[in-house]
């Protein structure tokens, strides 16, 4: 006689950068689970792992730009208001092409770094 399974568990666990992620996964089936669908759902917990990793890296990487993005928003205003002292005839293509960006009203977005954990359109689960 077959022992037939019918509810399992499968649990996934990485340590990154002093970070824990933990997927965990039930699966029930009174009819019956299959060894194959219970390695899908191992592979499915990996992948879920493997995406809470990848976000985190990008969720750090865009809170150390986020730092340096307000020290380049300082200098650029700084710099921009050093050229505009200067006098026109006097200012380069690059000085005026800062000075036409300064004067957007959307100049700052330009130095945001949002990231809320956003799902990646081309993630292959």
């Amino acid at each position: 006689m077959d022992t037939k399974i019918k509810d399992a568990s499968v649990k996934v666990m990485l340590s990154y950068d002093y970070s824990h992620f933990e997927v965990a996964m039930t699966l029930e089936n009174d009819n019956g689970l299959t060894l194959k669908e219970i390695d899908e759902a191992r592979k499915n917990c990996q992948r879920l792992a493997d995406k809470a990793v990848s976000q985190y890296k990008t969720a750090k990487l865009m809170a150390a730009k986020r730092i340096d993005g307000e020290y380049q928003m300082k200098n650029f205003e700084a710099e921009c208001k050093r050229i505009k002292e200067k006098d026109e005839h006097e200012r380069t293509l690059k000085e005026i092409a800062m000075l036409k960006q300064y004067e957007d009203e959307k100049w700052r977005e330009q130095f945001y770094y949002a990231y809320d954990y956003d799902d990646d359109e081309n993630y292959e689960y």
